[in-house]
């Protein structure tokens, strides 16, 4: 039996969704949308994802897949600036724009009743009546382009990162470290639950590449601890994407519920993205067991780094070492490279994926390149036997009276706390000190966290210039889907009116 993708009650196998892509297909290039083109989509984890990607997939265009939370003049900006020629979105995330929306390229709406919504004074036809009137494309597919993801914007206007279609001589040597990086050299079938939005490039990434291996995948619309849990018993799945916020709501949650299912069938679990805190890892290999492996890279590079499970224990907090093609340096403020130990910021290339540019950007290209490497602002250090370590972000730094303070490090101490349901370390503005130390903190309902008491707390398990000087409390913080806190909006709220933020 071939592949397919579960989505609730609904299940739809994979060669139908290509059938459907290719017609899809046929009709977006009686469109004019051709080679290296883009079509755009605004849909939750969904089977429009992959027939959008399948039907891009023949013609050799880009997916530019927009996040669904979007508000129209955020989609308006997407589709202008990436040029998008087609636009498929599910019907009721279309009806949300109301007539803010403006369209200027042909849109499709998808839903399970067909209905065609009015938006922004338009009829937009139905998605599957469309395509269905389509005979399938004849062609054979071009060399693929995959995705144009736009970065989240926290410095200015988001930006497209598009990167080169591959050569031919280059398709092995990326299989070969796609087929590690995802475990897909295991044997047996992956079987996959999709955790992440589609909308950002590692889980779009993941789910493509399992529905090229005709994998059994199942979509979550937003990741639910306790829901992943079932159907991982459910459907036996063998492989997952995760990032580490997703570790931490898991193990957060009661005992009774983390021990009711059967996780037996779990053979490679890898996560990315943002620092692990090591106590977290080792808290889920216990858990899991000897699964849990990491890899490190960016939309603009590829992946660079690959930790396996042996690695997390020899090396806790490591993001493993280098894997083949992979280029990294570490480098000070004036550019110059540090030796063993000493912590800067990453300078890396993927050389055996082709490069990338930021779509119609060649100045913030140049801005974040250097001798043929590309920066996204990680900071860390590569200790004596090659192992490297990430501690955060450069726009996450806090420069504290002088001293440069790593707020991952921070979060990763203050969620060994019983009643901590999760943190954000953010640095706010000080006549003094420049910055101070803050964090803000969810706390468990039947909890009485205060200050005095928490910085009691991390006295003796970090340096006292690192324990917050202010804490915060909230009922809840600003998440995206995957669960990961938008510190953007935190420090938007507490710098208002600051002469200077970072």
């Amino acid at each position: 039996m071939g592949g397919c993708v579960v989505l609730g009650e609904t299940r739809r196998e994979l060669d139908d969704l290509r059938a459907a892509g290719a017609r899809a297909a046929s009709g977006f290039r009686d469109l004019g949308v051709g080679r290296e083109d883009r079509i755009a989509t605004l849909a939750r984890n969904s089977f429009e994802s992959f027939e959008a990607a399948f039907a891009a997939a023949a013609l050799g265009a880009y997916v530019v897949p927009v996040n669904w939370h979007s508000a129209a003049p955020e989609l308006d900006y997407i589709l202008a600036d990436s040029g998008a020629k087609v636009l498929v979105a599910q019907a009721d995330l279309l009806e949300k724009m109301g007539d803010g929306i403006s369209f200027d390229i042909p849109v499709f709406s998808a839903s399970d009743d067909g209905r065609e919504p009015l938006v922004g004074g338009r009829r937009i036809p139905d998605w599957k009546t469309w395509y269905e009137s389509r005979e399938p494309i004849d062609t054979s597919p071009p060399p693929p382009a995959g995705t144009m993801i736009y970065t989240s914007g926290t410095t200015g206007k988001p930006k497209g990162v598009r990167r080169m279609v591959p050569k031919p001589e280059n398709l092995p040597a990326i299989s070969r470290i796609v087929n590690l990086v995802f475990g897909l050299d295991l044997p047996g079938r992956m079987r996959t639950v999709m955790t992440g939005p589609m909308y950002h490039s590692a889980p779009h990434n993941w789910a493509m590449t399992s529905a090229r291996v005709d994998a059994h995948i199942v979509l979550q619309e937003r990741f639910d601890a306790a829901e992943l849990l079932r159907l991982v018993e459910e459907h036996r799945i063998t492989h997952l994407q995760m990032v580490p916020t997703m570790f931490w709501r898991l193990l957060k949650l009661p005992e009774e519920v983390r021990n009711r299912y059967d996780l037996s069938s779990l053979k490679f679990v890898v996560h990315a993205a943002a620092p692990c805190p090591p106590e977290v890892k080792r808290q889920m290999l216990d858990w899991w067991g000897p699964v849990i492996y990491e890899y490190y890279g960016a939309s603009e590079t590829g992946p660079i780094t690959f930790s396996t499970p042996d690695d997390a224990l020899k090396k806790p907090g490591s993001i493993g070492r280098l894997v083949e093609g992979a280029v990294l340096k570490v480098v000070d403020a004036d550019g110059a490279e540090l030796p063993t130990g000493e912590v800067g910021e990453f300078y890396m290339r993927q050389t055996l994926w082709p490069p990338f540019e930021y779509h119609g950007r060649p100045e913030a290209t140049r801005d974040v390149e250097k001798d043929g490497l590309v920066t996204v602002g990680d900071m860390g250090y590569v200790d004596e036997d090659g192992y490297v370590f990430m501690l955060d972000r450069a726009k996450d730094m806090v420069i504290s009276g002088g001293a440069n303070i790593y707020p991952a490090e921070i979060e990763a101490v203050l969620l060994g706390h019983p009643e901590i349901q999760d943190c954000a370390v953010i640095g706010v503005p000080d006549e003094e000190y420049g910055e101070l130390v803050m964090a803000v903190v969810q706390g468990a309902e039947s909890g009485s966290l205060s200050d005095p008491a928490l910085r009691a707390w991390l006295d003796g398990r970090m340096a006292k210039n690192k324990i917050p000087r202010r804490f915060v409390f909230r009922s809840e913080l600003p998440r995206e889907d995957s669960g990961k806190i938008f510190k953007n909006r935190l420090r938007d709220e507490f710098w208002k009116g600051a002469e200077r933020r970072i």
